[in-house]
């Protein structure tokens, strides 16, 4: 039998989505829409998750994104952490960002950043086509 073995490195994955109203259900339905885009598009699992890091900026306070996170199967024991994005004025608002630390059997162009809704525009350079959520 061949060796199949894989080399696992640790990787960054970024991403953001803006949030239509400052209310725990709309950061919640966001920090979910964002997260099931980025494990679908990068084929993540909660078990190679290292660490998340998310950011909200001043205007969102209603609901700590990683407690929506910690709700999704799997998600309970990774170390998640939030903070609030620095102001800049003019800068986007109501928007959640997040840095995802994994190991993953990819290489690190294989990765993909994940910005939904007017986060776009944050990335432009890094925006991907919709991606259908169901199950291949």
């Amino acid at each position: 039998m061949e060796d199949v073995s894989v080399e696992w490195r640790i990787q960054a994955i970024r991403g953001a989505i803006t949030v239509p109203e400052n209310t725990a259900d709309a950061i919640a339905a966001a920090v979910h829409e964002l997260l099931d885009m980025v494990e679908r598009v990068n084929r993540l699992s909660p078990e190679h998750l290292i660490s998340v890091t998310f950011s909200v900026t001043r205007d969102l306070d209603a609901l700590f994104p990683a407690a929506a996170a910690r709700q999704r199967p799997g998600w309970d024991a990774v170390p998640l952490l939030d903070v609030q994005q620095m102001h800049v004025p003019g800068s986007l608002s109501q928007c959640v960002r997040l840095l995802i630390h994994a190991q993953l059997p990819v290489l690190h162009g294989e990765v993909r950043h994940v910005y939904l809704r007017e986060a776009r525009s944050l990335r432009p350079d890094l925006d991907i086509s919709p991606v259908p959520l169901g199950r291949d």
